[in-house]
């Protein structure tokens, strides 16, 4: 198997040292079982420091998982969920998020940029209010968006103003949170609870983790019963420990947002590299870890000749997605190689 470097996919990476040092160190001897154990409290105490705030905290095995479970607590099966059209729980979740809710169906707002506004979401809650429609109940965004865009707190405000006007609840996929928090500069309370934000699930695999993502309820009354949810959809582990003590040795030692801070300028060093080659065109501006580019199929063709891998199921382009341990050496090759067949 190879082991030479490829930005297909930021899943592609391992585990960061300070996930795997917390992994061995709650692997020292015996620990009670189903998230009684230490670690699992630590972790948790531990997001509450981060977010300053006294939210009930969850952990589940992938974003899948953890977005369905909370769409599925904040609605009724006959609610509905709004969501970009290529947001994540529409395309990429084989219609977990329906089935997690009993029915909950999906409403899908055109987004070229991938993502919502106050005004989509207004539209699409307004088109009709009577009993043979689902009611909406829920707006979903990704921070970032799938196609690397960061709402600025002021647009996650927003999108909450409009929530609470409609009485909607405001749920956020954050599967690369913690890159959003790098882009920003700031706090992760100042893009959640302090502008609207009812539940974050937030990523740690993409982060640097082996698995796992933690569902964050800022609302506790939301959270009521979510253990049972968790444990009837088979992602209460009974080992509990290991998928919450990476946790806390990312989140102390501050490895998320630095593993964060790394991918992004991965990103941002190849669309630089980039810049104003003839035959490509970056699709999205580089905000986050995901760079995407414009070229013609057979420039695309022969860069995949050279070794390279990527994925082209947004808008036709290539999409590289750059992790933790991203090498800049190996960064610069894939841009060199740019260079050489899109100006060919």
């Amino acid at each position: 198997m190879s082991n030479i470097q490829q930005f297909a996919s930021d899943n592609y990476a391992g585990i960061c040292p300070q996930a795997w040092a917390a992994m061995d160190a709650a692997n020292r001897g015996h620990a009670p079982a189903y998230g009684e154990d230490p670690w699992t409290q630590a972790a948790a105490d531990t997001f509450r420091a981060l977010f300053v705030t006294d939210c009930e905290v969850f952990f589940a095995f992938n974003g899948t998982a953890a977005n369905s479970m909370a769409l599925a607590a904040l609605c009724q099966s006959y609610h509905s969920v709004i969501c970009a059209e290529s947001a994540h729980v529409e395309t990429d979740e084989c219609g977990a998020p329906e089935f997690f809710s009993n029915g909950s169906k999906l409403l899908v707002a055109p987004s070229p940029d991938g993502k919502l506004t106050p005004a989509a979401i207004r539209e699409i809650a307004g088109k009709r209010s009577d009993i043979h429609y689902p009611k909406p109940r829920v707006v979903t965004i990704t921070q970032p968006t799938e196609t690397g865009q960061v709402y600025s707190p002021a647009e996650v405000a927003a999108i909450s103003a409009v929530c609470r006007e409609l009485g909607l609840r405001l749920h956020m996929d954050g599967a690369r949170f913690a890159n959003a928090c790098a882009h920003l500069g700031c706090d992760p309370a100042d893009i959640t609870w302090k502008v609207g934000v009812d539940v974050l699930c937030f990523g740690g695999t993409k982060n640097g983790m082996a698995v796992g993502e933690a569902i964050l309820f800022f609302d506790r009354a939301l959270a009521e019963d979510f253990d049972y949810r968790c444990k009837q959809a088979g992602q209460l582990a009974s080992k509990m420990r290991f998928l919450a003590a990476p946790w806390t040795g990312m989140l102390e030692g501050g490895a998320w947002l630095a593993n964060a801070a790394h991918a992004n300028a991965c990103a941002r060093r190849l669309a630089d590299r980039i810049a104003g080659v003839p035959g490509a065109s970056l699709m999205f501006p580089v905000q986050a870890n995901a760079v995407f580019v414009a070229a013609p199929e057979d420039r695309l063709e022969a860069l995949r000749a050279r070794g390279w891998r990527f994925y082209t199921f947004i808008g036709g382009g290539a999409r590289f997605m750059f992790s933790w341990d991203a090498d800049m050496g190996r960064v610069d090759a894939l841009a060199a190689d740019m260079e050489t067949v899109f100006g060919a």
